[in-house]
Protein backbone atom coordinates (compact mmCIF):
# COMPACT_ATOMS: atom_id res chain seq x y z
CA UNK A 1 0.00 0.00 0.00
CA UNK A 2 1.09 3.69 -0.39
CA UNK A 3 0.13 6.61 0.39
CA UNK A 4 1.02 10.25 -0.42
CA UNK A 5 1.01 13.23 1.71
CA UNK A 6 0.66 16.68 0.13
CA UNK A 7 1.26 19.38 2.94
CA UNK A 8 -0.21 23.03 1.48
CA UNK A 9 1.00 24.59 4.66
CA UNK A 10 3.87 27.22 4.99
CA UNK A 11 6.59 24.94 6.86
CA UNK A 12 6.95 26.88 9.91
CA UNK A 13 8.52 25.43 12.90
CA UNK A 14 5.23 26.02 15.49
CA UNK A 15 2.62 24.85 12.27
CA UNK A 16 0.57 22.51 14.34
CA UNK A 17 -0.47 20.60 11.15
CA UNK A 18 3.50 19.41 10.71
CA UNK A 19 3.04 17.55 14.17
CA UNK A 20 -0.57 15.64 12.93
CA UNK A 21 0.97 14.42 9.85
CA UNK A 22 4.91 13.49 11.37
CA UNK A 23 2.56 11.45 13.43
CA UNK A 24 0.20 10.03 11.15
CA UNK A 25 3.20 9.23 8.63
CA UNK A 26 4.97 7.10 12.02
CA UNK A 27 1.93 5.40 12.75
CA UNK A 28 1.56 4.30 9.01
CA UNK A 29 5.13 2.92 8.48
CA UNK A 30 4.47 0.63 11.36
CA UNK A 31 1.90 -0.26 9.43
CA UNK A 32 4.58 -1.35 6.61
CA UNK A 33 2.79 1.19 4.23
CA UNK A 34 4.81 3.00 1.88
CA UNK A 35 4.33 6.67 2.62
CA UNK A 36 6.04 9.71 0.39
CA UNK A 37 5.58 13.00 1.34
CA UNK A 38 5.06 16.17 -0.77
CA UNK A 39 5.93 19.71 0.28
CA UNK A 40 3.89 21.96 -1.87
CA UNK A 41 5.84 25.08 -0.45
CA UNK A 42 8.90 23.66 -1.66
CA UNK A 43 7.75 22.71 -5.00
CA UNK A 44 5.68 25.46 -5.67
CA UNK A 45 7.19 25.79 -9.32
CA UNK A 46 6.14 22.39 -10.32
CA UNK A 47 3.03 22.08 -8.63
CA UNK A 48 1.16 21.17 -11.89
CA UNK A 49 3.56 18.38 -12.36
CA UNK A 50 2.38 16.57 -9.36
CA UNK A 51 -0.98 15.22 -10.32
CA UNK A 52 1.16 12.80 -12.12
CA UNK A 53 2.19 10.93 -8.38
CA UNK A 54 -1.05 10.63 -7.82
CA UNK A 55 -0.76 7.35 -10.40
CA UNK A 56 1.41 5.44 -8.22
CA UNK A 57 -0.75 5.59 -4.83
CA UNK A 58 -3.45 4.14 -3.13
CA UNK A 59 -4.26 6.96 -0.62
CA UNK A 60 -3.71 10.15 0.32
CA UNK A 61 -3.52 12.71 2.86
CA UNK A 62 -4.48 16.47 2.11
CA UNK A 63 -2.82 18.25 5.00
CA UNK A 64 -2.80 22.30 5.09
CA UNK A 65 -3.05 24.96 7.61
CA UNK A 66 -5.88 28.06 8.23
CA UNK A 67 -3.68 30.63 9.37
CA UNK A 68 -5.99 33.46 8.20
CA UNK A 69 -8.61 32.43 6.40
CA UNK A 70 -9.19 29.02 4.08
CA UNK A 71 -7.00 26.40 2.59
CA UNK A 72 -4.30 28.64 1.34
CA UNK A 73 -2.99 28.91 -2.26
CA UNK A 74 -0.73 25.94 -2.52
CA UNK A 75 -3.13 23.71 -1.62
CA UNK A 76 -5.58 25.67 -3.99
CA UNK A 77 -3.18 25.37 -6.97
CA UNK A 78 -2.63 21.58 -6.24
CA UNK A 79 -6.12 20.75 -6.46
CA UNK A 80 -6.52 22.81 -9.82
CA UNK A 81 -3.91 20.91 -11.31
CA UNK A 82 -5.51 17.58 -10.09
CA UNK A 83 -9.21 19.12 -11.93
CA UNK A 84 -6.95 20.12 -15.21
CA UNK A 85 -3.83 17.63 -15.30
CA UNK A 86 -4.78 14.71 -13.49
CA UNK A 87 -5.98 11.05 -14.42
CA UNK A 88 -9.70 11.11 -13.07
CA UNK A 89 -9.84 7.57 -14.01
CA UNK A 90 -7.46 6.70 -11.25
CA UNK A 91 -8.53 9.21 -8.65
CA UNK A 92 -12.00 7.54 -8.70
CA UNK A 93 -9.90 4.57 -7.19
CA UNK A 94 -8.18 6.92 -4.56
CA UNK A 95 -9.45 7.65 -0.87
CA UNK A 96 -8.21 11.29 0.56
CA UNK A 97 -8.19 12.14 4.28
CA UNK A 98 -8.19 15.84 4.76
CA UNK A 99 -6.11 17.68 7.60
CA UNK A 100 -6.70 20.74 8.23
CA UNK A 101 -5.20 22.49 11.81
CA UNK A 102 -6.14 26.16 12.49
CA UNK A 103 -4.39 29.05 14.29
CA UNK A 104 -7.10 30.80 13.65
CA UNK A 105 -10.92 30.36 12.41
CA UNK A 106 -12.12 28.09 10.06
CA UNK A 107 -10.32 24.90 10.45
CA UNK A 108 -14.18 22.89 9.83
CA UNK A 109 -14.39 24.86 6.71
CA UNK A 110 -10.84 24.13 5.52
CA UNK A 111 -11.78 20.35 5.70
CA UNK A 112 -14.69 20.62 4.07
CA UNK A 113 -13.70 22.54 1.45
CA UNK A 114 -10.97 19.76 0.73
CA UNK A 115 -13.62 16.93 1.27
CA UNK A 116 -15.83 18.70 -1.43
CA UNK A 117 -13.31 19.12 -4.12
CA UNK A 118 -11.61 15.60 -3.47
CA UNK A 119 -15.41 13.90 -3.96
CA UNK A 120 -16.11 16.27 -7.23
CA UNK A 121 -12.65 15.33 -8.73
CA UNK A 122 -14.69 11.67 -8.36
CA UNK A 123 -12.74 10.67 -5.52
CA UNK A 124 -13.37 8.74 -2.34
CA UNK A 125 -13.36 10.15 0.82
CA UNK A 126 -11.67 9.11 4.23
CA UNK A 127 -12.75 10.65 8.05
CA UNK A 128 -10.54 13.54 8.38
CA UNK A 129 -9.10 15.85 11.17
CA UNK A 130 -9.82 19.42 12.14
CA UNK A 131 -8.54 21.46 15.11
CA UNK A 132 -7.83 24.63 16.43
CA UNK A 133 -4.59 24.91 18.09
CA UNK A 134 -3.39 28.24 19.51
CA UNK A 135 -0.02 26.43 20.87
CA UNK A 136 1.67 23.57 18.89
CA UNK A 137 3.04 22.72 22.47
CA UNK A 138 -0.05 21.78 23.75
CA UNK A 139 -0.95 19.41 20.63
CA UNK A 140 2.72 17.93 21.39
CA UNK A 141 2.30 16.61 25.43
CA UNK A 142 -1.31 16.18 25.18
CA UNK A 143 -1.65 12.32 25.14
CA UNK A 144 -5.28 12.46 24.26
CA UNK A 145 -4.66 14.18 21.03
CA UNK A 146 -1.05 11.47 19.87
CA UNK A 147 -4.56 8.89 20.61
CA UNK A 148 -6.73 10.75 18.56
CA UNK A 149 -4.53 11.22 15.53
CA UNK A 150 -3.25 7.60 15.51
CA UNK A 151 -6.86 5.87 15.41
CA UNK A 152 -7.73 8.10 12.20
CA UNK A 153 -4.00 6.77 10.85
CA UNK A 154 -5.51 3.57 11.55
CA UNK A 155 -8.84 3.81 10.34
CA UNK A 156 -7.49 5.38 7.26
CA UNK A 157 -5.29 2.35 6.73
CA UNK A 158 -8.08 -0.33 7.82
CA UNK A 159 -10.13 2.07 4.93
CA UNK A 160 -7.51 1.42 2.29
CA UNK A 161 -7.52 -1.58 2.84
CA UNK A 162 -10.61 -3.10 3.04
CA UNK A 163 -11.82 -0.77 -0.01
CA UNK A 164 -14.66 0.30 2.03
CA UNK A 165 -17.32 1.65 -0.24
CA UNK A 166 -19.53 5.01 0.74
CA UNK A 167 -22.90 6.44 -0.02
CA UNK A 168 -22.65 8.14 -3.24
CA UNK A 169 -22.18 12.34 -2.89
CA UNK A 170 -24.51 15.24 -4.74
CA UNK A 171 -21.63 16.61 -5.71
CA UNK A 172 -20.35 13.85 -8.11
CA UNK A 173 -23.78 13.75 -9.91
CA UNK A 174 -23.53 17.38 -9.83
CA UNK A 175 -19.84 16.96 -11.72
CA UNK A 176 -20.87 14.04 -14.21
CA UNK A 177 -24.41 17.02 -14.87
CA UNK A 178 -22.14 19.87 -16.03
CA UNK A 179 -18.44 19.88 -15.92
CA UNK A 180 -17.39 20.47 -19.72
CA UNK A 181 -13.47 20.32 -18.89
CA UNK A 182 -11.85 18.22 -20.76
CA UNK A 183 -9.15 15.80 -19.46
CA UNK A 184 -5.61 16.39 -20.58
CA UNK A 185 -3.00 14.07 -21.34
CA UNK A 186 0.27 15.13 -20.65
CA UNK A 187 3.21 13.23 -20.07
CA UNK A 188 5.12 13.78 -16.59
CA UNK A 189 7.92 15.69 -18.85
CA UNK A 190 5.04 17.73 -21.23
CA UNK A 191 3.63 19.08 -17.39
CA UNK A 192 7.45 19.69 -16.08
CA UNK A 193 7.76 22.29 -18.84
CA UNK A 194 4.10 23.59 -18.49
CA UNK A 195 5.20 24.04 -14.73
CA UNK A 196 8.80 25.34 -15.83
CA UNK A 197 7.69 27.69 -18.11
CA UNK A 198 4.24 29.23 -16.99
CA UNK A 199 6.38 29.88 -13.42
CA UNK A 200 9.34 31.56 -15.03
CA UNK A 201 8.45 35.20 -15.51
CA UNK A 202 11.91 35.99 -17.31
CA UNK A 203 10.67 33.37 -19.96
CA UNK A 204 7.25 34.74 -20.32
CA UNK A 205 8.37 38.29 -20.56
CA UNK A 206 11.30 37.26 -23.11
CA UNK A 207 8.31 35.43 -25.40
CA UNK A 208 5.95 38.80 -24.95
CA UNK A 209 9.73 40.38 -26.31
CA UNK A 210 10.12 38.16 -29.24
CA UNK A 211 6.60 38.45 -30.23
CA UNK A 212 6.75 42.00 -30.76
CA UNK A 213 9.83 42.33 -31.97
CA UNK A 214 8.55 39.65 -34.86
CA UNK A 215 5.29 41.94 -35.11
CA UNK A 216 7.60 44.77 -35.34
CA UNK A 217 9.51 42.85 -38.37
CA UNK A 218 6.83 41.50 -40.34
CA UNK A 219 5.42 45.41 -39.94
CA UNK A 220 8.04 46.51 -41.20
CA UNK A 221 8.31 43.87 -44.33
CA UNK A 222 4.30 44.96 -45.02
CA UNK A 223 5.72 48.32 -44.29
CA UNK A 224 4.13 49.99 -48.05
CA UNK A 225 0.84 48.75 -47.60
CA UNK A 226 0.13 51.22 -44.03
CA UNK A 227 -1.45 54.69 -44.82
CA UNK A 228 0.86 57.53 -43.44
CA UNK A 229 -1.21 59.93 -44.96
CA UNK A 230 -3.98 58.72 -42.53
CA UNK A 231 -5.16 61.43 -39.94
CA UNK A 232 -3.15 63.86 -40.73
CA UNK A 233 -5.09 65.29 -42.92
CA UNK A 234 -8.44 66.14 -40.54
CA UNK A 235 -5.81 67.60 -37.90
CA UNK A 236 -4.39 69.76 -40.70
CA UNK A 237 -8.75 71.30 -41.42
CA UNK A 238 -9.25 71.36 -37.76
CA UNK A 239 -6.13 73.01 -36.69
CA UNK A 240 -6.43 76.45 -34.57
CA UNK A 241 -3.26 78.10 -34.22
CA UNK A 242 -3.14 80.05 -30.98
CA UNK A 243 -0.42 83.24 -30.97
CA UNK A 244 2.89 82.16 -28.74
CA UNK A 245 2.31 78.51 -28.26
CA UNK A 246 4.17 75.76 -29.17
CA UNK A 247 4.17 72.13 -28.52
CA UNK A 248 4.98 68.76 -29.62
CA UNK A 249 3.12 65.41 -29.50
CA UNK A 250 3.40 62.07 -29.85
CA UNK A 251 0.28 59.96 -30.68
CA UNK A 252 1.10 56.27 -30.03
CA UNK A 253 -1.60 54.39 -32.02
CA UNK A 254 -2.35 50.35 -31.69
CA UNK A 255 -1.12 48.72 -34.73
CA UNK A 256 0.73 51.84 -36.36
CA UNK A 257 3.97 50.72 -37.01
CA UNK A 258 5.13 54.37 -36.19
CA UNK A 259 3.71 56.92 -34.37
CA UNK A 260 2.30 60.18 -35.13
CA UNK A 261 4.08 62.98 -34.22
CA UNK A 262 2.27 66.84 -34.35
CA UNK A 263 4.44 70.03 -33.90
CA UNK A 264 3.05 73.10 -33.83
CA UNK A 265 4.71 76.38 -33.34
CA UNK A 266 2.10 79.57 -33.32
CA UNK A 267 0.72 78.97 -36.89
CA UNK A 268 3.23 76.00 -38.03
CA UNK A 269 1.77 72.94 -37.95
CA UNK A 270 3.99 69.84 -38.83
CA UNK A 271 2.29 66.53 -39.16
CA UNK A 272 3.82 63.44 -39.83
CA UNK A 273 4.55 59.76 -39.15
CA UNK A 274 7.72 59.41 -37.78
CA UNK A 275 9.48 59.43 -34.11
CA UNK A 276 10.51 61.88 -31.44
CA UNK A 277 12.46 61.61 -28.29
CA UNK A 278 11.73 64.67 -27.00
CA UNK A 279 7.77 65.55 -27.16
CA UNK A 280 5.38 67.46 -24.28
CA UNK A 281 2.77 65.26 -24.46
CA UNK A 282 3.00 61.59 -25.51
CA UNK A 283 -0.19 59.33 -25.64
CA UNK A 284 -1.40 55.77 -26.51
CA UNK A 285 -4.89 55.06 -27.91
CA UNK A 286 -6.70 52.47 -30.10
CA UNK A 287 -7.22 54.70 -33.66
CA UNK A 288 -11.02 53.89 -32.87
CA UNK A 289 -10.51 56.81 -30.14
CA UNK A 290 -8.76 59.23 -32.35
CA UNK A 291 -11.41 58.59 -34.70
CA UNK A 292 -14.07 59.02 -32.29
CA UNK A 293 -11.77 62.37 -31.73
CA UNK A 294 -12.18 63.78 -35.01
CA UNK A 295 -15.49 62.92 -35.65
CA UNK A 296 -16.84 65.44 -32.79
CA UNK A 297 -17.38 62.66 -30.30
CA UNK A 298 -15.28 62.69 -27.86
CA UNK A 299 -12.02 65.26 -27.03
CA UNK A 300 -9.09 64.37 -25.92
CA UNK A 301 -9.54 65.43 -22.13
CA UNK A 302 -12.81 63.04 -22.09
CA UNK A 303 -10.81 60.51 -23.98
CA UNK A 304 -8.33 60.59 -21.17
CA UNK A 305 -10.99 61.16 -18.55
CA UNK A 306 -12.47 58.10 -19.96
CA UNK A 307 -9.38 55.83 -19.44
CA UNK A 308 -9.46 55.37 -23.51
CA UNK A 309 -6.68 57.27 -23.70
CA UNK A 310 -2.92 57.18 -21.63
CA UNK A 311 -0.87 60.02 -21.71
CA UNK A 312 2.91 61.23 -19.75
CA UNK A 313 3.64 64.54 -20.01
CA UNK A 314 2.45 67.86 -19.29
CA UNK A 315 -1.52 67.71 -18.44
CA UNK A 316 -1.90 71.40 -19.48
CA UNK A 317 -0.58 71.19 -22.81
CA UNK A 318 -2.83 68.30 -23.28
CA UNK A 319 -5.93 70.11 -22.41
CA UNK A 320 -4.57 72.35 -24.95
CA UNK A 321 -4.91 70.04 -27.45
CA UNK A 322 -8.70 70.52 -27.86
CA UNK A 323 -8.43 74.05 -28.15
CA UNK A 324 -6.13 74.03 -30.73
CA UNK A 325 -7.63 71.11 -32.83
CA UNK A 326 -11.79 71.75 -32.84
CA UNK A 327 -12.88 69.30 -34.84
CA UNK A 328 -16.54 69.92 -36.62
CA UNK A 329 -19.07 68.81 -34.22
CA UNK A 330 -16.93 68.85 -30.74
CA UNK A 331 -19.00 70.72 -28.71
CA UNK A 332 -17.57 68.87 -25.31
Amino acid sequence: MKINIYYGGRGLMDDPTLFVINKMQEVLEELHVTVERFNLCELKNSITTLPQTLKTADGIILATTVEWYGIGGYMQQFLDACWLYGDKEKIEKIYMCPIVMATTYGEREGKLTLANAWEILGGLPCSGICGYIADTTELEMNADYATIIEKKAENMYRTINQRLASLPASNQAVKKMVSNTKNTDLTPQESEQLSEYAADDVYVQRQKADIQELTSLFKDMMGGNENEEEYIEPMQKAYKPQAGFSATYKFNLEGKRKPLVIKVDGADLECSYTDAKQVDVEMHMAPAVLEDIIAGRMSFQRAFMAGDMRMKGDFKVLRTLDQIFVFAQNSL
